[in-house]
């Protein structure tokens, strides 16, 4: 377990790197427990994450009163901690390749802990869809805005932590998102979650 204050320095440091300060990384624990605890930051955003399960398993068992709001809800987590975990294996298999070998941890561990603050910062997103329909546009508009809010931290944290250029950094960031995709509609249809309006 993590003290509280080795999880505010992580935090810090990751919204540092989102930000664009390659400071932030003097504030993470880069060792090879620091590595380990990194993945603590998954218990860090699941209160924020459940939000967003409830709201969705909620909506798809309106449409399917037949489903299990509970069963959905453990599919959810599995689909969302896959989406966090399975990527970041995919980068090790090619980080030699790729000339990534010597800031790969650095990567992860950024990347875990800034997850966790992106999971707090799209909560109001999962406030307003589980409390209004996801067919309404202000749900919708707050969703995408919080969506694109994210990614762009997300570029920035990773260009940052790789620290090898502008090039490198926005070709991580674009392979960790499309095996992210790959990984949610693999996961989805592997879990047979339906889709919400099926």
């Amino acid at each position: 377990m993590l003290s509280a204050n080795d999880i505010q320095s992580s935090l810090t440091g990751a919204w540092h790197l989102m930000l664009g300060k390659v400071d932030g990384l003097r504030l993470l624990d880069l060792s090879a427990d620091g590595f380990w605890n990194s993945f603590f930051a998954i218990v860090v955003a699941v209160p924020a994450m459940i939000v967003g399960w409830v709201g969705t398993a909620n909506a798809i068992a309106t449409a399917d009163p037949s489903l299990s709001r509970f069963i959905l809800m453990l599919k959810l987590a599995m689909v969302d901690i896959g989406i966090w975990v399975l990527p970041l294996l995919a980068l090790a298999a090619i980080a030699p390749r790729a000339g990534l070998s010597g800031r790969f941890v650095h990567y992860v561990v950024a990347s875990n802990w800034a997850s966790a603050i992106i999971a707090w910062l799209t909560l109001p997103a999962a406030l307003v869809h589980m409390f209004l329909p996801a067919t309404d546009q202000a749900s919708q508009l707050i969703s995408l805005s919080l969506f694109f809010l994210s990614q762009v931290f997300s570029w920035r944290m990773t260009t940052t932590a790789i620290g090898k250029g502008g090039a490198m950094g926005t070709a991580v960031f674009a392979g960790m998102f499309v095996t992210s995709l790959l990984v949610l509609f693999a996961l989805t249809q592997l879990l047979n979650i339906p889709a919400l309006g099926d």
